[in-house]
């Protein structure tokens, strides 16, 4: 659970922004997107799978 503690002559849109960076450092947007729709097992592997050559890849080139 990510909490924002306001900050001395803080307004409400910079906590808001202080928190939207939190969330996206956290990869909650990204979980969050993912969840919205139901992904088959063999969906979820197929997109493992792609993203290890993606990585396997990346790793070769360096």
């Amino acid at each position: 659970m990510l909490k924002v503690k306001s900050r001395t002559g803080e307004s409400v849109q910079q906590m808001v922004r202080r928190f939207k960076k939190l969330c996206e450092k956290e990869g909650l947007i990204r979980d969050m997107k993912r969840n919205t729709h139901y992904e088959k097992p063999s969906e979820q592997n197929r997109r493992r799978f792609r993203q290890a050559q993606r990585n396997s890849a990346r790793l070769n080139r360096q």
